[in-house]
């Protein structure tokens, strides 16, 4: 096990009809702005409910933050914060809409260029203050309501911000909000959830037993209740065990200690860049092609994999492993979730694109070693064709 400092501070509050308790939580003189994305939260009722928990305080709404929030509009809502003396932000939504609240509480009060906070990749940027934040979940999936990292999208690419000043003060996690969404956000989230995990998991063998169970446990849940939470959507007890793995999979908890490797995710951001692909739908596409590609390197990893979350057994270690990845690529595609290029409509010839694209954004070592070409992406995009 490799050293490692854990540090989480962010408080979850969990359960149903609980958006009253934030008049506890935020102080009583607090400005706040309520971000949100699109039209949904008001159609819910969510919106309403988190305007009457806020009381008596000063209240700014912003709407309109996209999936994969960009920097343009979230440069309005940071206008607007230091125009109006903003002191506390609450994002309403699912991931992006959280990843952009906590780029605003970042720059907001920095003195320098903004965009000088999307040229540090994963690590911490250079503040040494930011505006409190909070989060109301709507969407199980990312686990931005517990972390400090968020994705921003710049210039044509997703850059990542990260800063242990950016942790939510505190987040929500109320599964009946998550009731309405469509079937689709819902498969991606589980998408998105088992293959932070996974990222976490499948590397390299350091002997954390603790986080290895963890995750194993977290995967298994996901392959449990993926299913049952899509054909029974206001079923509390599927959705709250959701909400609850996808918080889990991103906390920082499994990662401590471990290699971690997210080429699934840089390889993933140029495809939705460049195609607008479904973040989730990336993942289900790069993940089970890159590890045919990187079977000699986590062989250890995925021989326990194919054992402990699908119990298989049988064979030669070729063959299990191959076992599991179809095992996982056959999850996915139960969920609804599609696992080839093709399946979204992206042709063979339009792989160089990605392979300029992951050059341009500096995305050529990847891997927990390091050793991850813009050469071995290619094999990997062309494996998933």
């Amino acid at each position: 096990m490799q050293n490692f400092d854990y540090h989480n501070p962010t408080h979850i509050v969990f359960g149903q009809n609980r958006l009253a308790e934030l008049d506890q939580l935020i102080p009583a003189d607090a400005h706040v702005m309520v971000l949100y994305g699109g039209g949904s939260v008001k159609r819910t009722g969510t919106l309403d409910k988190v305007l009457s928990g806020l009381g008596q305080r000063k209240v700014t709404e912003f709407a309109g933050i996209e999936p994969n929030p960009r920097y343009e509009t979230l440069l309005k809502a940071i206008e607007i914060v230091r125009h109006d003396n903003v002191d506390f932000l609450l994002a309403v939504g699912g991931g992006s809409v959280m990843d952009g609240t906590k780029f605003v509480a970042a720059a907001a009060p920095y003195a320098g260029a903004e965009t000088d906070l999307l040229q540090h990749g994963f690590e911490p940027i250079p503040i040494t203050e930011a505006l409190p934040l909070a989060t109301v979940a709507t969407l199980p999936a990312t686990g931005s309501e517990m972390n400090m990292g968020a994705v921003i999208s710049y210039q044509g690419g997703k850059r990542p911000v990260m800063s242990p000043l950016l942790f939510p003060r505190f987040s929500f996690l109320d599964p009946t909000l998550t009731f309405s969404l469509p079937a689709t956000q819902v498969a991606n989230g589980v998408v998105d959830a088992f293959v932070h995990v996974l990222e976490q998991y499948a590397t390299t063998d350091e002997n954390t037993r603790i986080q290895d169970r963890t995750a194993e446990g977290i995967l298994r849940t996901l392959v449990e209740i993926g299913p049952e939470t899509l054909a029974k959507p206001q079923d509390y007890e599927a959705r709250a065990n959701l909400m609850w793995s996808a918080t889990c999979a991103l906390n920082g908890f499994i990662g401590v200690g471990v290699a971690q490797d997210w080429s699934t995710h840089m390889i993933g951001h140029e495809l939705t860049a460049l195609f607008g692909i479904d973040h989730a739908q990336t993942l289900a596409i790069v993940l089970p092609s890159l590890w045919r590609v990187r079977k000699e390197q986590k062989r250890a990893k995925l021989l326990q994999y194919a054992e402990r979350v699908w119990d298989i057994t049988d064979g030669d270690e070729d063959q299990r492993i191959e076992q599991a990845i179809e095992q996982t690529r056959q999850f996915f595609e139960s969920l609804g979730v599609k696992t080839r290029l093709s399946d979204y409509g992206v042709k063979a010839e339009q792989i160089d694109d990605v392979i300029e694209a992951l050059k341009a954004h500096g995305m050529v070592a990847l891997s927990e070693s390091g050793d991850l070409t813009p050469e071995i992406s290619r094999e990997i995009l062309e494996g998933a064709v």
